[in-house]
């Protein structure tokens, strides 16, 4: 008979196991992308689509007379760019597949894909922009501002490039999707 493991105990287990996940992905990140980790470009254009959808969502809330249609017009755009950009995530997210596991967590929100100095500027620049749409949608309820809740497609859809591109998946098991 075995004694029964305590809370601090299991605690301390669990916590030994994510470390050791942790480590090995870092590893694995290092390994793959050394001091220099691509995918620069990807963040600056989400981050400029949240920066124009911001400035745009917030003159036509404080504006509407006058800049209700530019809203309009930039979130169907970010939405429509944010459409073509999914597909070709997905076609290269396919191409991968056959010798790499790729998980939509791991493709679209880069849990464990991505190191942290890609992964938190995607997705901070993902969240913010559905904090400005949802915002400024609530302001102007029932008028073409709420149109602006679906541009934060294009940051989703970018974060998504970003992993197709460059997300480090485990490697496909042997005789696996062939």
């Amino acid at each position: 008979m075995t004694p029964r493991e305590t809370a601090a105990e299991a605690r301390a287990r669990v916590e030994a196991q994510r470390d050791q996940v942790r480590a090995e992905r870092d590893r694995r990140f290092a390994e793959t992308f050394g001091d220099e980790v691509p995918g620069r470009g990807i963040v600056v254009a989400s981050w400029a689509s949240t920066g124009v959808l911001a400035v745009v969502t917030l003159l036509a809330a404080v504006w509407p007379e006058r800049f209700v249609v530019g809203c309009f017009v930039v979130s169907l755009v970010w939405f429509a760019l944010g459409c073509v950009v999914f597909t070709v995530d997905l076609v290269l997210a396919a191409g991968r597949s056959r010798e790499v596991e790729i998980g939509i967590g791991g493709l679209f929100l880069l849990l464990g894909s991505a190191p942290p100095v890609r992964r938190n500027p995607l997705l901070a620049s993902l969240a913010l922009q559905v904090v400005v749409a949802v915002a400024g949608a609530a302001v102007r309820p029932f008028t073409p501002l709420a149109f602006a809740t679906l541009a934060p497609i294009l940051p989703l859809a970018l974060c998504g490039l970003w992993g197709a591109r460059h997300g480090v998946f485990p490697p496909r098991a042997a005789g696996e999707g062939r």
